[in-house]
């Protein structure tokens, strides 16, 4: 029997509009607190140079992320206020080899401490993928990890913007098979430089919070 795709292909609402967005808290070290619940929270997590400052700041519609060339910049977890109302979080990007064995393994500590701490108040989690490569080991890693805590992400899918159609269709359809593996809700492809998966990801957003 053929695999029901899990390529998000839903009527798309309207989307949330952004009328103030801040950096609300950083956590950065294991005493800091975080903050208040709100209307909840939406995570975004990925390895490093997966353009997920990129796509932060495509969903807000105005550079708040800090997009930087080298890989794993950054290190603490970022709480983006939007509207007054709840927030996107931004977590640190794993994964670089570059990056000494102590910066990994605090990498994780923070990552650890957020979920442990926090999923309880996490609505949805984006987990971002590079399109145009095979599934990572880290990747993989990751969608282990959260199949044991029992999250169920998004996968975002970047970059699509540097591939043709024949490649994304390709890499779509590899997509859907290897991630058939994991307990994942849906895969968007996106692209912060064409806004492609932009209103879709907006569309889980505004679906989550009218749930309340």
């Amino acid at each position: 029997m053929k695999q029901e795709s899990k390529i998000e292909n839903q009527k798309i609402v309207r989307p949330i509009k952004v009328e103030s967005v801040e950096l609300e808290k950083i956590i950065a070290k294991p005493n800091d607190k975080f903050p208040e619940p709100l209307q909840g929270e939406f995570a975004f997590v990925g390895r490093s140079n997966v353009g997920k400052s990129s796509l932060l700041n495509a969903i807000l519609g105005k550079k708040v992320a800090f997009v930087s060339k080298n890989p794993g910049k950054t290190r603490t977890i970022n709480y983006y206020l939007v509207n007054h109302k709840f927030y996107l979080v931004d977590l640190p990007g794993y994964g670089y080899a570059r990056t000494s064995k102590k910066d990994r393994e605090e990498w994780r500590k923070v990552i650890e401490r957020y979920f442990s701490e926090r999923t309880w108040n996490m609505k949805v989690l984006f987990a971002l993928v590079d399109s145009r490569h095979e599934l990572m080991e880290s990747d993989a890693q990751l969608f282990e990890w959260l199949d044991i805590l029992g999250i169920e992400p998004i996968v975002a899918l970047t970059k699509i913007d540097k591939l043709s159609n024949t490649e994304l269709k390709r890499q779509i359809d590899y997509f859907e098979d290897v991630l058939s593996a994991y307990k994942i809700k849906r895969i968007i492809p996106c692209s912060s430089l064409k806004k492609e998966g932009i209103d879709r990801i907006w569309n889980v957003i505004s679906e989550e919070l009218s749930k309340e």
